[in-house]
């Protein structure tokens, strides 16, 4: 497993919680997903052999959010 911090642009509200953590949980690999508004990250813990950080970088952009 290999845990990753991302900084997300964008994350204001409840909202972008539940449709980060909601949608980036979903994908096979993915076992852990928290997001942290104060500081705009995103921790994700995932298998590399079953999802990519590619993959999992798209998905939070096609939520509307601006991953760096």
């Amino acid at each position: 497993m290999e845990k990753m911090t991302l900084n997300v642009k964008g994350m204001s509200c409840g909202h972008c919680i539940n449709s980060i953590e909601g949608n980036v949980g979903e994908l096979s690999g993915v076992t852990t997903v928290k997001v942290n508004l104060d500081s705009g990250t995103v921790s994700v813990v995932f298998n590399p052999n079953e999802v990519s950080i590619d993959k999992i970088k798209e998905t939070i952009d096609d939520q509307g959010y601006d991953v760096r």
